[in-house]
Formats: C-alpha cells, sequence, structure tokens
C-alpha cells in the first residue's frame, strides 16, 4: 500500500470533521497536523485525538504509522494570534 501525502492525510481528516483549520505536514510515514475545529469544544485532548483518530478510521492503522496533533477550537487558535479567514469575511469593516 502507498505511503499517503500530507494532502492526503488533510483531505482523510476534512472528509470526516468539519474544521476550520487544517495543517499537515509529514514524509509519507509520519504527520504533524494543526487542527483547528469548533467540534472539539468542551473536550478534553484525549476525546479531540479520538476524533480525529474516528475520522481517519482504518486509514489510521493500515496507512498513517504515526501521527502527532495539536486540536484546538477556534476560540483558542485565535487567542494564539492566528487569523480566522472565516470571521473576516463574515465581518467586512
Amino acid at each position: 500500500m502507498a505511503e499517503p501525502t500530507p494532502q492526503q492525510v488533510r483531505d482523510f481528516i476534512a472528509a470526516g470533521l468539519d474544521c476550520q483549520h487544517l495543517e499537515v505536514e509529514g514524509d509519507g510515514r509520519h504527520f504533524f497536523a494543526v487542527i483547528v475545529s469548533a467540534a472539539f469544544e468542551g473536550r478534553s485532548r484525549v476525546a479531540r485525538h479520538q476524533q480525529v483518530y474516528g475520522a481517519l478510521g482504518d486509514r489510521m492503522r493500515e496507512q498513517i504509522h504515526a501521527l502527532s496533533m495539536k486540536t484546538l477550537t477556534p476560540a483558542e487558535w485565535a487567542a494564539q494570534g492566528a487569523p480566522v479567514a472565516s470571521a473576516q469575511a463574515h465581518h467586512p469593516h
């Protein structure tokens, strides 16, 4: 089975989880993802990771050997100073 690209892993996560922001880097075996989703509101870090693993499904066992992730709510992402494009688009100045 071919090793997935970071873009494929990004697409896999996006298909199963509504994300406001999603970045994936990796070398085909080991990946690092920054995932911002309102679905993480009120959930522990472990529960957030389980949501991502659920979105990846069998691919996590079969194709992705290691995935490190930073999971944030939109508010946590904004608090880090990251721009939220969708919020800017809905509130013109």
